[in-house]
């Protein structure tokens, strides 16, 4: 399994899945949530109301599939990463799952490539550091796709990501 890291927009990667840092209610919202809603087009949207009228919201940790719209990518992984609340709510273990989820979802569904933003690290408050670090070691511990790739938006993911692969 090859591992990858880019500074950059996620909506622009031409990969298999992309995964949605999302909010419980599947509906967009801000950060790269809103990005992918904005970038992806309605069909996304709409995709995710019929799951959420099947099964109701997403849980913290847990992943759903859909189209990707007018985005490069074949599909869209929405997970929904844990808020951060000192580390007294197992957040740690609900953001492992955000990452193990989404690399089973990719891999029911015959995706090889994958591209992660920095989950919960935005408006979740999830210390980077940790959850880079999390991130990392939750897919090297599961190679079941052949590509995987960070993408990080702003600069201080990016370092403390090129930090931790440089030390492999």
């Amino acid at each position: 399994m090859k591992i990858n890291l880019i500074k950059g927009d996620i909506t622009k990667m031409k990969v298999d899945a992309i995964v949605n840092a999302a909010n419980s209610s599947l509906l967009g919202g801000s950060g790269v949530d809103g990005a992918i809603h904005r970038a992806g087009g309605s069909s996304i949207l709409e995709e995710c109301q019929q799951i959420r009228n099947k099964q109701g919201k997403c849980k913290t940790g847990e992943a759903v599939i859909t189209n990707a719209g007018n985005l490069p990518a074949k599909k869209v992984i929405h997970t929904v990463g844990p808020v951060y609340q000192k580390g007294e709510s197992n957040e740690k273990e609900l953001l492992v799952n955000c990452y193990k989820n989404s690399m089973l979802l990719a891999k029911e569904n015959g995706l090889h490539s994958i591209a992660f933003p920095c989950i919960s690290t935005g408006i979740y408050r999830f210390p980077k550091q940790i959850a880079a670090e999390i991130a990392l070691s939750v897919i090297k511990s599961n190679p079941i796709l052949d590509e995987v790739i960070f993408v990080c938006f702003d600069n201080e993911n990016y370092t403390i990501y090129k930090n931790l692969l440089s030390y492999e």
